[in-house]
């Protein structure tokens, strides 16, 4: 039997019935002999190069659309609700949103695939996702470890209390600049100062304090599973100092951190809470209690309380407050690996073999077509992967680095022989200081790059990369990640756009083929 949704999710599915109707095919619906969704463009694209005309194939995620933040609406409910099989990307690239309103409407029986969880068995490899943006505050996520029991459950992080001088703010800002707020002292704490997250996923999220001073805070886990039942989790504490003089006089007997990346954590399997850190140098992973580490907020992190009438919940316009700034631009929650595995072509192989091989298993009757379509594919494939590598190894040695506005592109970089510089994410509603600036005016000098990126879905907040590299006289080119648009719309279009546009802007040759 089916767990029975939540109430927001279960009107999200009268909805989608109501699209449907009682056997599953909506009006309009082809003839096909399976019906697929998937949660991306680049997904939707693979699938139609190997289902060809016995596949319909919907993608949940929009041309345009960023899977790390997208909020499904009904429509792409009812997607979801009359398909035959539902292929996701896994390790936690989708929004959780996505997945638990996969896990919530899949039809009784409809495969959910999430095929990058097992490339390597297809011929595929992952690595481990690298994340250091260099800035020169604390970049502090929340993470949940601990395996859980019950599919699609998530974990639910509540703050509890809160001592110090002033307020916390917890917030988060999408790749429109939107603020959506999840811890706010202002009114006192309470079930809504929370948020969720999957089990092993961590997200990245601005936190925002009022004075400065020693403020310690109290959260409380609870694992939430789909039936609506919930277990505890365990609590703990933490500290943190906000400006120069609550640091000297609070950090005495604790580790302080003030730099590189960390998160506040809870192991909802042991019941604890600490702060995790991964050592840049040996790449190690220390675990330490909230009581012995300070989280320093230094005077460099004052910044003023944006202009935009949508950030009035942090406090008068013109305001001081100390911030721990969110980096990544958008909702952005995922583990240890990196997702964006089709970023090496030879990945792209392994995907469309996984797909082949589910097709299949659901439809027998197209074994031939879908063993035909995929060897024609794989062919295409293996030209594109070798004109990605023959393109970009025009690009002379000393400009083959790559900055961009997201971290998508280190399995390209690995596969034809790039080098992530960094990727110089722009942080919503936040001027950069002046600090900032020189920072990335440093790295664009010393590593003498001609060129920086930009993916189109991002564009339109990078208005200091865009400044920057005009100040630089260094070139602003575009490269596609995690979706499409207008111009761009299948994965091998993309792939070649992307080497070409590397090629052109680092002082290399363009493929001549197409």
């Amino acid at each position: 039997m089916r767990t029975t949704a939540p109430r927001r999710t279960a009107l999200a599915l009268t909805v989608a019935l109501l699209l449907t109707g009682c056997s599953g095919r909506g009006p309009g619906e082809s003839d096909a002999a399976l019906t697929v969704s998937t949660t991306t463009g680049i997904l939707a694209d693979l699938v139609r190069q190997v289902g060809g005309e016995r596949v319909d194939v919907t993608s949940i995620v929009p041309h345009h659309g960023d899977p790390h933040s997208y909020e499904p609406s009904p429509s792409d409910t009812a997607k979801v609700a009359r398909a035959d099989v539902v292929f996701s990307n896994g390790l936690l690239l989708e929004e959780p949103g996505i997945m638990k309103m996969i896990h919530n409407n899949a039809r009784t029986g409809a495969p959910k695939i999430e095929i990058a969880d097992e490339l390597e068995r297809f011929g595929g490899h992952v690595m481990k996702l690298e994340e250091d943006l260099g800035l020169d505050v604390l970049w502090l996520g929340w993470a949940v470890e601990g395996e859980v029991a019950g599919d699609g459950a998530h974990v639910r992080t509540t703050a509890v209390k809160l001592t110090g001088p002033g307020d916390l703010h917890v917030y988060l800002t999408d790749t429109l600049g939107n603020p959506t707020s999840y811890i706010d002292s202002t009114d006192g704490l309470d079930a809504k100062d929370s948020f969720t997250l999957p089990p092993e996923a961590h997200t990245h999220v601005n936190w925002v304090f009022t004075k400065p001073g020693t403020y310690e805070l109290t959260v409380r886990g609870r694992v939430e599973a789909l039936d609506g039942t919930t277990t505890d989790a365990g609590q703990g504490t933490v500290t943190f100092t906000v400006g120069g003089a609550a640091h000297n006089k609070a950090a005495r007997g604790r580790r302080t951190l003030d730099g590189g990346h960390a998160d506040l954590t809870l192991d909802a399997r042991q019941k604890s809470v600490y702060v995790r850190t991964d050592d840049k140098a040996t790449g190690e992973r220390a675990r330490m209690p909230g009581t012995a580490v300070a989280l320093n907020v230094p005077d460099r992190a004052k910044r003023k309380v944006p202009k935009e009438q949508q950030y009035r919940f942090l406090g008068a316009a013109g305001q001081d407050i100390w911030v721990l700034p969110q980096a990544v631009i958008g909702k952005h929650v995922h583990g240890d690996m990196d997702p964006h595995a089709w970023g090496d072509v030879s990945n792209a192989e392994a995907y469309v073999r996984r797909i082949e091989a589910e097709l299949t298993e659901a439809d027998p009757a197209g074994r031939a077509a879908y063993a035909r379509n995929t060897e024609a594919y794989l062919r295409t494939l293996a030209d594109l992967h070798q004109n990605v590598a023959t393109t970009l190894a025009t690009v002379p040695a000393a400009h083959r680095k790559l900055i961009t506005t997201h971290d998508a592109f280190g399995y390209l970089a690995q596969a034809y022989g790039m080098e992530v510089a960094g990727f110089v994410v722009p942080v919503p509603s936040q001027e950069p200081s002046a600090a900032e600036v020189e920072r990335l005016r440093r790295i664009i000098r010393e590593k003498k790059v001609p060129a920086v990126f930009l993916e189109p879905n991002l564009a339109a907040r990078a208005d200091i990369l865009r400044r920057v590299a005009q100040d630089e006289g260094v070139g602003l080119c575009t490269i596609y990640g995690d979706s499409f648009d207008d111009k761009v719309h299948d994965y091998v279009g993309m792939m070649r756009h992307n080497a070409d546009e590397l090629a052109r802007c680092l002082g290399g040759k363009g493929s001549t083929t197409r």
